[in-house]
């Protein structure tokens, strides 16, 4: 995730005020100079990140904790509320009727982030469509044809037309239907003149409601000039920050915010269509803080359960009846899979996300997704009624299945061992009443007693 290292030596930082009742005037310069390393390394601008320094210094030094506070809580509490206002509001974009243009230097990716924006709106129940006015890079029609058809959004664009006004134009027309219209426009190596004048001839035949520029998270201190360039141009209204699922930096992009006093629209964080997120502040920081969450946690959940029902007829409220197969864990499996990588995940679970994967090695979660993968071709050997009942399977059918799979007996075993897991798990789920789940899901929210939330104080208290 972006600044993921500042995440991750502040919340080192911070642990070292456990226990701690008040703060001394070197623990708040030890965690103030902790924020400065940290951004600074992440390309923010150096004034932003001395304003940030100085209001954090100043209140962990005058504002007294409330009465029960920790030290650490105090201060993290101060730190989550200054960030938040670093990076400022979501940008405003209502579920209704709009167009939305796109602007953004060539590599940037704006064709992308045109498809994955209209798969969102799609979700909310909208019907967009995507307009390609890119005539300047060859395959520029063919990739955002083909986003278009994985995102199953309605498209236009004219390869054999060379004028980009005339195409954003036919394909207002064209898809006069629709009711959020992305038109994504060509983009340069560089800010030239060409670059900027088409962009003004385009937004003039547009008329859009919003201009998003889109960045890339690697883009550093250059992202000042952009902004500022395009914003002199056609108006910057937000920003969509891309390849956040990289090793990039992304602080260049704050500074682009700040240039333009815009905004953060979405955040791409992966290669699918679907990896796409809108921009929320407060959890935005909270996953960076190991705050954890839920409301962005919930929606994936929700969305991938929906899309797993639809496409294997299956109901989770099964799992809460009768016995728990391996076809049922594979559907669960299928259902975390559509959830987005794991170390993302994990982000967002309240008092674990940060502090877990902080402990776990580098490629921790990529063996973990490997070993789901081995899992899913394990079972792909099993016979029907070896996935319906595996308490059947003996060390025969192990062998069996292990050859079948090219996998070795030990993993197989370990999927056995798993099932088994989840199966007692589903069986203390089934015993719960409403009362126990909702006190299960208030720990979850106040940090399940690990020291990562803020109970009722953080940004998930009353």
């Amino acid at each position: 995730m972006v600044l993921d290292d500042l995440g991750s030596s502040l919340r080192g930082t911070l642990n070292k005020l456990q226990g701690k009742s008040r703060l001394s005037e070197e623990d708040v310069e030890a965690v103030v100079k902790e924020i400065q390393r940290s951004l600074l390394q992440a390309d923010v601008d150096v004034s932003l990140v001395m304003g940030l320094s100085d209001s954090i210094r100043e209140r962990a030094l005058e504002e007294e904790p409330p009465a029960g506070t920790t030290a650490r809580d105090h201060v993290l509490r101060i730190v989550y509320e200054e960030m938040v206002a670093l990076v400022g509001e979501s940008t405003d974009l209502p579920l209704e009727e709009q167009t939305i243009m796109l602007a953004g230097l060539q590599g940037s990716g704006k064709t992308t982030s045109a498809a994955k924006m209209a798969w969102w709106f799609s979700k909310k129940g909208l019907r967009p469509a995507v307009i390609q006015t890119d005539t300047f890079r060859p395959g520029a029609y063919d990739q955002a044809k083909q986003m278009a058809e994985r995102a199953e959004v309605e498209f236009y664009g004219d390869p054999d037309n060379d004028d980009p006004v005339d195409i954003a134009r036919k394909g207002l027309e064209a898809t006069a239907d629709a009711d959020v219209h992305i038109v994504d426009t060509a983009g340069r190596h560089a800010l030239e003149e060409g670059l900027i004048d088409e962009l003004e001839e385009i937004e003039a035949v547009v008329d859009p409601d919003r201009n998003l520029l889109v960045l890339d998270a690697a883009i550093g201190q250059g992202a000042k000039e952009q902004a500022s360039r395009f914003d002199e141009a056609v108006g910057i209204d937000g920003v969509v920050i891309t390849k956040l699922d990289g090793t990039a930096k992304g602080g260049g992009a704050l500074a682009a915010v700040d240039q333009t006093g815009s905004s953060i629209a979405f955040l791409g964080t992966g290669e699918e269509v679907g990896d796409i997120e809108r921009f929320e502040p407060s959890g935005f920081i909270s996953r960076l803080l190991g705050m954890g969450d839920l409301k962005q946690l919930t929606e994936r959940v929700e969305r991938a359960m929906e899309e797993t029902q639809a496409e294997e007829d299956w109901d989770p409220e099964d799992l809460m009846k009768g016995e728990f197969t391996l076809n049922d864990m594979r559907k669960q499996m299928n259902a975390m899979n559509r959830m987005g990588p794991l170390d993302q995940v994990l982000d967002m679970i309240p008092g674990l996300g940060g502090g877990l994967k902080d402990q776990l090695p580098d490629d921790a979660m990529d063996v973990t997704q490997d070993r789901l993968r081995d899992f899913e071709v394990i079972m792909d050997s099993m016979t029907e009624n070896e996935l319906e009942n595996p308490r059947s399977v003996g060390q025969s059918q192990v062998e069996r299945i292990a050859r079948g799979s090219g996998k070795d007996e030990e993993t197989v075993r370990e999927l056995l061992e798993q099932h088994k897991m989840m199966s007692r798990m589903m069986k203390q789920f089934q015993g719960m009443g409403d009362g126990d789940m909702q006190r299960m899901m208030k720990q979850m929210q106040q940090g399940g007693g690990g020291g990562g939330g803020l109970g009722g104080m953080g940004p998930f208290g009353d």
